[in-house]
């Protein structure tokens, strides 16, 4: 069965980075979009950035700049490296599977298969 693991969170001063992983199984990981999502406790998750088979990637404005998402096909892997870490950054961060191969909107509607969280603390 499709399956994604995250990993790769951690504590860190403002300033600084991390770089999050999503191992996937179960289906190939160059054939669907993938992406990016956090959620703070009580509000609704939102897209962060996503990744298509071809490479083009879509960022959340918030995110511009000091994030950024890659893949690597041949370890069935894709990333989020994250720098100029910001307290406003602090939350839970899920890696995800689109629906299709094509580059989809930071919209939860458009995944299908989740991974079941890392925790980012950014302190001041």
């Amino acid at each position: 069965q499709v399956q994604l693991v995250e990993s790769g969170g951690g504590s860190v001063q403002a300033g600084g980075s991390l770089r999050l992983s999503c191992a996937v199984s179960g289906y190939a990981d160059s054939s669907y979009c993938v992406g990016w999502f956090r959620q703070v406790p009580g509000k609704k998750r939102e897209g962060v950035a996503a990744i298509d088979t071809d490479g083009s990637a879509t960022y959340a404005d918030s995110v511009k700049g000091r994030f950024t998402i890659s893949q690597d096909n041949a370890k069935n892997t894709f990333y989020l490296q994250m720098n100029s870490l910001k307290p406003e950054d602090t939350t839970l961060y899920f890696c995800a599977r689109g629906y299709a191969p094509r580059l989809l909107p930071l919209l939860t509607r458009y995944f299908d298969y989740w991974g079941q969280g890392t925790q980012v603390t950014v302190s001041s």
